[in-house]
């Protein structure tokens, strides 16, 4: 089709107002390429040089010449509107506000990854000279040239030029061995009486027999699965110890791996089964453990639980700063049978956890809805594996099963041993036994537990005193650790903090001075005692939530809460076993006492 029938087509399509002459294009106008035709062919037409007749270029393409071209970068005052110089001083100060805000557990600094922490973070783990010693070393010799048959390096190459280097080198080598067993053992959590045991052992050349199977529960790698999925799923990672012993039930492998490779994981011990201890002593094991991390008080029980109001409250907190998730979820670990799945319980208020008194009732992880925005974690135990650990620690912490120990009286004397006799005594109702087989031979006995023959059953004995032991029929517990300090021992705690735990206590403060209001007001309050001495007797508890303390167990009047005749008619046993001390404290004393008498006598009036 020729050119005029194409404008006789386009002039019929034409609406028929106007003559049509707007778009029309004049001969000699470019309508046939686009403007990124058009572009694209500049692209090839300017990367070609032009030459002469002789072939010579008298102008190179695009990017094509050989000239450096002479220019010159003009200085802007705006290359340095984002950098800040600021002094030593100053940058000394900001490093040790934040390293005092991040290592502070009860404290946490929100968006670390936009704050300098390279800061306050040693970078001690790599070495830069001597990874480029070793890069250069392998380059320079290689391997064919070090080892085999082409070998070309005759001597060996080390590290020092005398002897005296070398013996030198050789001491601080052993001492990082030395310092690499330390650690080993303080990480395993068995850095007592115990591990030197196990060292004088080795020294003296005692073979150890092989270990049952059964003191491999916890360690196998489906309960490891189930920790690191509930580790990765959880914001939160409540860590439950045994109150009677929170050194040896820490996870603390665990709780480095977190540090390590979940730094942004919030980590809180719970330090579950606290009814079992004296009050001092677990006021003194929080003030202990909360350096390291934010330490909580616990007693587990649906109808009368300790300690669930702060625990709830502080998923409050951490849901409120979390406050951009639709919601936040916390994940409890820790040993076998110390009380994960009980809190859960405890926290919802009805059963939805199996809970048994033995360990290994928890198969897999469990998802548990505590409120709207909150959600719980239920993991079984797991047992960090160390070689420093005997079958008696293992037994005594309660991970495995009683029932399935072989020869279970061999451990009956390491559970007496962590009991005072007279705690035994008292439990059992038997006395004159100096040895654990003779104390089993007495309490089969009394029991009529005999078999035939009239031979004692040993091992039904011990089973039932193990299970005992671990479920708290005898009285026992962990000290907590002590510091030297001005002549006289003092507890380990955290300045600014006094110990209080809460809702713990409810006991009345014996050695201060007050008027009658704050005598009423003190019921409310906690009576610290950090003189722990675990020499004195400790005549057991008076109910499941409150303990006595061990150096006051012979008067029961400050352990009545919330009732007034009790306390008023105890007044005067008070003030008689306060000879002692002071005379205007006395005085003080006696006249609350009568006051408190004259609005009895006209309240019945």
């Amino acid at each position: 089709m020729g050119t005029g029938k194409k404008e006789a087509n386009r002039k019929a399509n034409l609406p028929s107002g106007g003559d049509g002459m707007a778009n029309v294009k004049v001969k000699g106008e470019n309508f046939y390429r686009s403007a990124k035709k058009v572009k694209t062919l500049n692209i090839f037409k300017d990367g070609k040089p032009q030459r002469n007749a002789s072939g010579k270029i008298t102008k190179a393409g695009s990017y094509q010449s050989r000239d450096a071209p002479i220019a010159r970068v003009e200085p802007n005052r705006k290359w340095f509107t984002n950098s800040r110089v600021i002094s030593q001083d100053a940058l000394a100060a900001f490093r040790g506000a934040v390293a005092e805000q991040s290592s502070d557990p009860y404290s946490y600094l929100l968006k670390q990854n936009k704050l300098p922490m390279s800061l306050i973070r040693d970078s001690s783990t790599k070495n830069g000279l001597k990874q480029h010693q070793a890069k250069m070393t392998v380059e320079t010799a290689p391997f064919s040239d070090t080892f085999g048959p082409k070998a070309q390096r005759k001597r060996v190459k080390i590290g020092v030029s005398s002897l005296e280097d070398l013996a030198g080198e050789t001491e601080k080598m052993h001492d990082t061995y030395l310092d690499r067993l330390e650690q080993a053992r303080l990480l395993s959590g068995n850095s007592g009486a115990d591990a030197d045991r196990i060292d004088d052992d080795s020294q003296d050349g005692t073979l150890t027999t092989a270990r049952e199977a059964i003191f491999s529960k916890g360690q196998s790698r489906r309960i490891y699965n189930e920790l690191y999925k509930v580790i990765d799923s959880s914001d939160v990672v409540l860590h439950v110890l045994d109150a009677r012993d929170p050194d040896g039930t820490r996870c603390r492998s665990v709780i480095k791996y977190i540090r390590e490779e979940h730094p942004h994981k919030h980590l809180v011990f719970v330090l579950n089964k606290s009814d079992l201890v004296p009050t001092n002593v677990a006021a003194s094991w929080v003030r202990n453990l909360s350096k390291e991390y934010p330490t909580l008080a616990f007693h587990s029980s649906i109808k009368n639980s300790f300690g669930k109001g702060s625990l709830i409250s502080l998923l409050r907190q951490f849901s409120s700063l979390h406050s951009d998730r639709k919601q936040i979820s916390v994940g409890l670990v820790g040993y076998p049978n110390t009380g994960k799945s009980s809190i859960i319980n405890t926290l919802r208020a009805k059963k939805v956890c199996n809970v048994a008194p033995i360990a290994g009732e928890t198969k897999v992880w469990q998802y548990i809805t505590l409120m709207k925005r909150i959600y719980l974690i239920d993991c079984p135990g797991i047992v960090p594996p160390n070689q420093n650990d005997t079958e008696e620690d293992l037994l005594l912490r309660g991970v495995v099963r009683v029932e399935n120990v072989q020869n279970p009286e061999q451990y009956v004397a390491a559970a007496l041993r962590k009991c005072k006799q007279h705690h035994v005594e008292r439990t059992y109702d038997l006395k004159g036994w100096t040895s654990a087989t003779e104390f089993l031979e007495l309490l089969a006995r009394k029991g009529g537990r005999l078999l035939k023959g009239g031979e004692p059953d040993l091992d039904g004995c011990a089973k039932m005193v193990l299970n005992d032991f671990l479920r708290g029929k005898i009285p026992w517990f962990t000290p907590p650790p002590k510091v030297e300090g001005d002549g006289a021992v003092k507890e380990v705690g955290i300045a600014g903090r006094i110990g209080r735990l809460g809702e713990m206590g409810m006991k009345r403060r014996r050695e201060e001075d007050q008027d009658e209001k704050e005598v009423t007001e003190d019921t409310d309050g906690v009576v610290e005692d950090t003189n722990v001495d675990e020499d004195e007797d400790f005549n057991g508890f008076d109910n499941e939530t409150e303990a006595p303390d061990i150096d006051d167990t012979s008067s029961r009047s400050d352990d009545i809460e919330g009732d007034e005749e009790a306390s008023i008619g105890n007044d005067a046993t008070d003030v008689e076993s306060a000879g002692e001390g002071d005379e205007s404290v006395m005085e003080d004393v006696k006249a609350i006492s009568a006051v408190l008498a004259d609005a009895r006598k006209k309240r019945k009036g």
